[in-house]
């Protein structure tokens, strides 16, 4: 039997309650990590909660500055430290620079990238205190790409990848920050992603026939990269951002 690879690590993970956020979750738990999970909605957390047990969920949006600092909070009230962040909260924002609200812009980037320096500004001093650790942000291939009505989601994206190689600089060597960006996953996310073409059923079948590998990938398929990049596998791997895309950037 090989080594348990997160044993006793007190991970929290963001977005956990549904798509790749709750396939890493799962991921982490059967390598011995500690869990506290983060999602706004309740009903899914609590039985995520349930399905693995020992884990602590906490119902919030990470948007909000305080939910953050209540997961940290959680992490050592719960366990007594701190040694990994999985970051997967996301949401689109769709609609073309034109139409999309003010409100709507705002409320993205306060999901996708201002989190991010949230739960970091509050976990790095533990992080720190508790001899190193990591970040994992799930940022995306839009970091690298551009797609039709989705302004506020590349933005997002391709500033996580900024944000995620300031802190690998600032914060070396003690913490390792990287960031994964998938391509097509079969999540919800792509599925209301799509509503931004005209038919978006054809619109997905067709991401999935772009990739050299002819499929979307799977949850499952990230949930095996985040966990090697979050664990000693991935030691001398920081300031990096891995595409999984089904190599749909090379067409």
């Amino acid at each position: 039997m090989g080594e348990i690879k997160l044993k006793d690590k007190v991970c929290i993970v963001t977005g956990a309650t549904s798509g790749m956020g709750k396939a890493i979750a799962r991921a982490f738990y059967e390598e011995g990590g500690k869990l506290v999970l983060s999602g706004r909605n309740e009903k899914r957390g609590q039985t995520l909660e349930e399905e693995l047990p020992g884990s602590v969920f906490v119902p919030g949006d990470v948007g909000n500055v305080d939910d953050n600092k209540k997961l940290v909070d959680k992490a050592l009230s719960s366990f007594g430290r701190l040694d990994v962040l999985s970051l997967n909260a996301g949401m689109l924002g769709l609609g073309s620079v034109v139409d999309l609200p003010i409100s709507e812009w705002k409320k993205t980037l306060d999901v996708n990238l201002s989190s991010i320096f949230y739960i970091s500004k509050y976990a790095i001093p533990q992080l720190k205190k508790d001899r190193g650790g990591t970040i994992l942000i799930n940022s995306s291939i839009a970091a690298f790409k551009s797609f039709p009505n989705h302004p506020a989601y590349c933005a997002s994206k391709a500033a996580t990848l900024a944000l995620m190689r300031q802190m690998a600089v600032e914060y070396a060597p003690e913490i390792r920050v990287n960031a994964l960006c998938p391509g097509p996953v079969d999540t919800p996310l792509i599925w209301d992603s799509a509503k931004a073409f005209e038919d978006p059923k054809t619109a997905v079948e067709n991401a999935a026939n772009t990739t050299l590998l002819k499929r979307l990938g799977t949850p499952d398929d990230v949930a095996k990269l985040a966990l090697f990049l979050v664990s000693e596998d991935a030691s001398w791997i920081t300031g990096t951002a891995m595409t999984i895309d089904g190599g749909i950037l090379n067409t």
